[in-house]
């Protein structure tokens, strides 16, 4: 422009408005200067300027801590976000640092989106075409959602063997081939479903004892035996509701909804600990192991941090084999940093 002059961060936000509804003006403290017009359906009745960009929102991945510089370093990278209010909606972003233009040196602009979490995003907020740009291909999802038309519904119904293969396929990435029971790929979705949810819930980080002597004396086959026995025991031991989770090797996470508090975890522990401690038979062998829980439940923590709990609960789970195997131990402050892992 000319005599070197810039446009204020008004003007700025103005033409953002209408281009990218879903961004945030931010200063070079990381503070919000101003937010599109989408995100204030997001947070009705709460200003968001003045407020820090981490206040609002957790930045999941890439990590970085809080500070401006290190945000401007993740400029151009695609951004994950997590609103910290409930319902903890996931953003995608992208930042771009504004240099010394605009009225805002040392700023930058980040734009959102919702990316895969839209059509939950729309049911939430009740947002509508309006609440995006007018080049958005989300307002397209939006019309299809909304759009209940008989011939979308004979669609649905010509397709049915097809989504059918497609939830087959789905539901076998999810799926642990020895076990049955869902694997490492399905923790996060299930973590963070129950975390949306809003009920309490425990989390119980489970691992074999002495399953390494079974395998070096008796042969995998031996060791697959006994893991499957594992799951059946699991599976028989909780509630239909309760998922059971094999994250790899001879390590299972438990997450209980409305688990019913310290006290009936403790005693759902001392029956699986109990169960899975009788023989497995194989090959006219009797085969043994035991197992040690590490455990921590969602009201300890405000608000619900799912990656922190498995943190903690895999803690815990290195304390109680410290302790002696066979047995559950909770999470506390006190256990501290017990190391990197259980050991066999």
């Amino acid at each position: 422009m000319s005599g070197g002059a810039h446009p204020d961060p008004a003007a700025l936000a103005q033409v953002l408005d209408t281009l990218c509804p879903m961004h945030l003006l931010l200063d070079a403290t990381g503070h919000i200067h101003h937010a599109g017009p989408a995100l204030g359906k997001i947070r009705p009745g709460r200003a968001l300027a003045g407020l820090r960009l981490l206040e609002v929102m957790e930045l999941r991945r890439p990590r970085a801590d809080g500070q401006m510089a290190a945000l401007l370093a993740l400029a151009g990278q695609k951004l994950h976000f997590a609103l910290r209010d409930a319902p903890r909606t996931e953003l995608k972003g992208v930042l771009v640092p504004l240099a010394d233009a605009f009225g805002l040196p040392g700023g930058a602009v980040l734009n959102l989106s919702f990316g895969i979490s839209i059509v939950d995003a729309v049911r939430d907020y009740a947002l509508t075409g309006d609440d995006f740009a007018a080049t958005d291909l989300a307002v397209e999802l939006l019309y299809l959602v909304e759009a209940k038309s008989a011939a979308m519904e004979e669609l649905r119904r010509l397709n049915l063997r097809l989504d059918g293969a497609r939830v087959e396929a789905e539901q076998a990435a999810f799926t642990d081939k020895l076990t049955g029971l869902r694997n490492r790929r399905a923790l996060e979705p299930v973590l963070e479903g129950v975390a949306r949810a809003g009920q309490p819930f425990a989390l119980l980080h489970l691992d074999l004892d002495r399953f390494k002597a079974v395998n070096d004396s008796h042969g995998h086959a031996a060791g697959d035996r006994v893991l499957q026995a594992v799951a059946e025991r699991l599976i028989a031991g909780t509630r239909d509701r309760d998922v059971q989770i094999r994250v790899g090797g001879d390590e299972f996470v438990l997450v209980l909804p409305r688990a019913g508090g310290r006290e009936a975890v403790a005693n759902l522990a001392r029956r699986l600990v109990a169960a899975i401690e009788l023989p497995v038979t194989h090959e006219g062998q009797e085969l043994r192991v035991s197992a040690s829980f590490g455990a921590c439940l969602s009201d300890d923590y405000d608000p619900v941090d799912t990656g922190r709990m498995m943190r903690d609960a895999d803690t815990a789970l290195y304390a109680a084999k410290a302790a002696g195997r066979g047995r559950c131990v909770f999470y506390s402050p006190d256990l501290g940093d017990m190391g990197p892992g259980p050991p066999a």
